[in-house]
């Protein structure tokens, strides 16, 4: 074949098709504004949404090629929004998204069926190169969280306390050993105080300690890594 112009196939592939699955309606903005250009028109945002339960519906109604999907977010939460983009559409290609490099939750947004994760800080420019590596079968992880997930390969007996919590228990633990009040806790979980005493009191349950205090010194036995107080993400 001759006269065969590789630039012109490329322009002629159809476009990627990204919903954004996120409760910072500017950071959902900014990507719908920022990866067009940045994708040289390739990819662009053709939905949104802040409420985590209406993401597969999302999904669904515009035949989404890749969800872009952030794991805070108010109940059900974003884990739990990945699963249920995976069961209604299963071509769809999800990439999680967190402003906290956590191992765990990076882990089980990946067990719930999602094929990358990344930290939220990167530029919509750095999110171009990994959307399409999804699409072509790749999954995306910061070199820095896939060598802490080999190391946490194998956990020791005392880090198989943690491994039985959910991502959820393990980030409220994180805060209580780190100190952090009800009411910070309730802003940074969007839930209400009498909720974050509920959930407390349930992890101090499943520790089988009785204080916060207890809870703190088992973390550090455990190697939990405390996160801070900021309410930011």
């Amino acid at each position: 074949m001759e006269g065969l112009d590789v630039g012109a196939a490329a322009e002629h592939r159809p476009p990627v098709d990204v919903v954004v699955v996120d409760d910072h309606p500017l950071f959902s903005r900014g990507l719908e504004l920022l990866l067009p250009p940045e994708s040289g028109g390739r990819v662009r945002v053709v939905g949104t949404t802040d409420d985590a339960s209406a993401g597969a519906a999302l999904v669904l109604r515009h035949n989404a090629d890749v969800a872009v999907v952030d794991l805070h977010m108010p109940p059900p939460g974003g884990t739990r929004a990945i699963a249920a983009i995976r069961r209604a559409r299963p071509m769809t290609r999800i990439v999680a998204l967190s402003g906290l490099a956590e191992a765990d939750a990076a882990l089980e947004a990946l067990r719930a069926g999602a094929s990358g994760f990344l930290p939220k800080t990167a530029s919509p420019e750095a999110l171009v190169r990994p959307l399409l590596a999804v699409l072509d079968g790749w999954s995306v992880i910061p070199e820095s969280l896939l060598r802490q997930l080999l190391d946490d390969a194998a956990p020791t007996a005392d880090q198989g306390i943690a491994a039985q919590l959910s991502a959820d228990d393990r980030r409220l633990w994180r805060l209580v050993a780190a100190g952090t009040s009800t009411v910070d806790i309730a802003t940074t979980l969007h839930v209400s105080e009498r909720t974050v005493k509920r959930l407390v009191a349930n992890l101090l349950r499943q520790l089988k300690v009785s204080t916060r205090v207890e809870a703190a010194a088992l973390a550090g036995r455990v190697g939990l890594e405390a996160t801070g107080t900021s309410l930011g993400r």
